[in-house]
């Protein structure tokens, strides 16, 4: 963190005193704070019966123990927020022990801060399978902002992930891996993905997506005919369908005047790609 010490500290000391006497918080949200792993061990230590939600994305001084700990006292937890590199194996047994209540929204931001040398470690997929018997019902939530080079790890196998959003570029052949091992997808947003057209995933993803019902495509480009294809194939449960006009590139089947009727009759209802504002 780049904070100096003196706020840091001054901010842990004053932390501590309210978990300390506190006794019963339910909701924190310490997110982008100095927060640090002995003052976890406070929050823990007297509040464990009834936290309920934690928000703390963007804590660097947080270590995978530190919210460890917290799942193995805290088995209240139904809302947690945290970065990946606080994601482990240990972390999602201990979320998904008897002792535990079913988690109900997990979110979890995936961040590259220096390109080319941050590390991201896999997860087992035993552990995600561990943690979805567990709480069937959990809406897992992943921000992705990373470089192209930095998806290896990710979306290898089946992912529980229900929510998917990428701030920045990503590659057809992740969005090819995400539509073969994304099941329970439910929202799927695409900021940007560069100029080749992503006919063929679209269409991979509304096949094996069964619970698709969100979508949005930023600076992608996706023929006329593979866009009607796809909400032919998702027809009404697709209640938010954000696409750029941009994106759409029109074929020898459809024009941008075509597509607007033929989508709307597919939704069953009247649709609209989104204008780029003029100012």
């Amino acid at each position: 963190s780049d904070l100096p010490t003196s706020f840091s500290s001054h901010f842990i000391s004053a932390l501590t005193v309210v978990f300390v006497n506190s006794k019963s918080l339910s909701s924190l949200k310490i997110d982008d704070t100095p927060v640090d792993d002995p003052s976890l061990k406070v929050l823990v230590a007297n509040n464990s019966d009834t936290l309920k939600l934690l928000k703390m994305s963007s804590c660097p001084h947080v270590s995978p123990a530190g919210i460890l700990c917290v799942a193995d006292h805290c088995h209240g937890l139904r809302e947690l927020a945290l970065n990946y590199h606080l994601l482990s194996d240990e972390l999602l047994l201990a979320l998904s022990s008897e002792k535990h209540v079913r988690l109900e929204h997990l979110r979890i931001d995936v961040v590259s801060e220096n390109p080319g040398q941050t590390h991201f470690h896999t997860i087992q997929k035993s552990s995600w399978d561990a943690f979805i018997k567990h709480s069937p019902k959990v809406n897992l939530v992943m921000y992705f902002f990373l470089y192209e080079e930095e998806f290896d790890p990710f979306f290898r196998y089946e992912t529980p992930v229900t929510h998917l959003y990428f701030g920045r570029s990503v590659s057809k052949d992740v969005l090819g891996r995400v539509g073969m091992t994304c099941p329970r997808l439910v929202e799927l947003v695409v900021c940007a993905n560069g100029l080749r057209p992503l006919d063929e995933e679209l269409i991979r993803i509304a096949e094996r997506c069964k619970n698709l019902s969100a979508i949005g495509l930023g600076e992608c480009e996706v023929s006329c005919s593979a866009f009607v294809e796809f909400v032919k194939m998702c027809g009404g449960r697709l209640s938010q369908l954000s696409i750029m006009e941009e994106v759409l590139i029109p074929d020898q089947k459809y024009s941008l005047e075509q597509i607007h009727w033929e989508v709307s009759k597919h939704l069953g209802r009247v649709w609209f790609p989104d204008m780029m504002p003029t100012w």
